[in-house]
């Protein structure tokens, strides 16, 4: 008696669902890094441009000289 006739076509395929699920995860993974690289660059750029205003109204306030606004935006630029 032949006990393997009710796997039928897919009993070669079992080890594709192990390799789904890995895929998976990794995909998971992938796009978490994604999001949290994504938060963390955005998360950078308001803070500089929080500190350029920030000098931007100590210069209009008169709290510091052409030069002294000048280099500090230079800093925060490069």
């Amino acid at each position: 008696m032949n006990t393997m006739t009710h796997w039928g076509w897919g009993a070669g395929f079992w080890p594709i669902i192990p390799v789904l699920w890995g895929l998976f995860w990794v995909a998971l993974v992938a796009l978490g890094a994604r999001a949290w690289q994504k938060g963390r660059r955005r998360t950078e750029v308001s803070a500089t441009g929080s500190a350029e205003r920030i000098l931007a109204e100590r210069y209009a306030r008169g709290e510091m000289t052409d030069d002294e606004y000048f280099e500090r935006m230079s800093v925060l630029k490069s």
